[in-house]
């Protein structure tokens, strides 16, 4: 069977024509008329762009965004370096008054810029399509980062330091080793260069020489630990020496009697032994020795012998034990 074909009425031609042929051209003017208007949009998005200089509005949005981006990271920028200038004052307190009433030595500015130095290791920021504002905001937090973690590591050795303060206080050797009543002792030989009592030739004195009667006490300068007893004929005599940790130890010579034992703890003004005339010695004295980091040192840079019996007291801190030890009581004098 033939196709069937239609035919539409055409009012301006009066006859009757094939629809097909129509739709065709409808089809191809519809493509026609979308092809010009894309034409027409971009030629006018080119004009408005290229010639007029008129943004997008997405274009517009992007920048708007990006200015406030750029706007957090300059505040973000101006923190970071308000908490380095604040950092850098927290540096300068602890090299200058924590660390040095520490006796700690300062942090090297090596050190604290350690990792800073040498190969740019920040050219990528600068180098990419990175703002000025942006690197320099991620150098400065870097950077901060790595101080003040630095800073966080000296602080703890700081307030581990501080914690044996109290010790340390208890155990520098800071009072006399006799009671510092004139009454009964003379100062007989001080620190330093003189000549030797028994052969005249010149002679370094490591300590200084308490000249008082056989049997007068001796007490301990500081709390600390016995570390030997001994006797030496030609030297010292019967001596004491004491360890009281921090670089600190004394030494207690040509005793007449000992009254301690070596690891016994030893609390500053206890007593542990008598003044004697044992080993090389030309009379009854203490010889008494401060030794710093395996050096002798002045004693007297260390105590004052013009104290009075109730301030030697004080610092003394003595209490009369169960062993009987001897007890400074200022309003009876000293007593077993």
């Amino acid at each position: 069977m033939p196709d069937l074909k239609k035919y539409i009425f055409n009012p301006e031609t009066l006859l009757y024509e094939e629809a097909g042929g129509d739709f065709k051209r409808r089809i191809a003017m519809q493509i026609f008329l979308i092809a010009g208007g894309l034409l027409t949009g971009i030629f006018n998005l080119w004009l408005l762009t290229a010639v007029f200089n008129m943004e997008l509005p997405k274009t517009t949005l992007l920048k708007k965004r990006n200015a406030a981006l750029l706007s957090q990271i300059e505040m973000y920028g101006t923190f970071v370096q308000d908490a380095s200038r604040k950092l850098e004052m927290l540096q300068q307190r602890d090299d200058d008054i924590y660390r040095t009433v520490l006796g700690m030595s300062r942090i090297s500015p090596e050190v604290r810029d350690a990792g800073f130095q040498g190969a740019n290791r920040y050219g990528w920021l600068y180098q990419g399509d990175f703002s000025r504002e942006f690197a320099e905001a991620v150098v400065g937090t870097d950077r901060l980062c790595k101080k003040a973690f630095i800073q966080s590591k000296s602080f703890d050795e700081v307030m581990r330091l501080a914690k044996q303060a109290g010790d340390m206080a208890s155990s520098v050797p800071i009072i006399p080793p006799i009671c510092p009543d004139k009454k009964h002792y003379r100062l007989s030989s001080t620190f330093g260069r003189r000549s030797d009592p028994k052969t005249g030739r010149p002679a370094f004195h490591q300590g200084m020489d308490f000249a008082a009667k056989k049997g007068e006490p001796v007490y301990v300068t500081g709390d600390g630990v016995v570390e030997s007893v001994k006797f030496d004929l030609r030297g010292y005599g019967n001596q004491i020496v004491v360890n009281h940790g921090f670089g600190y130890k004394t030494r207690y010579a040509h005793l007449s009697f000992v009254n301690v034992v070596e690891g016994m703890k030893l609390q500053r003004g206890e007593c542990i032994g008598s003044v004697g005339n044992t080993g090389k010695s030309t009379g009854s004295h203490l010889h008494y020795e401060v030794i710093y980091k395996d050096r002798p040192t002045n004693p007297a840079n260390y105590m004052d012998l013009t104290m009075s019996v109730e301030e030697y007291s004080t610092m003394a801190q003595v209490s009369k034990t169960s062993s009987g030890r001897v007890v400074i009581d200022p309003r009876r004098g000293v007593r077993r």
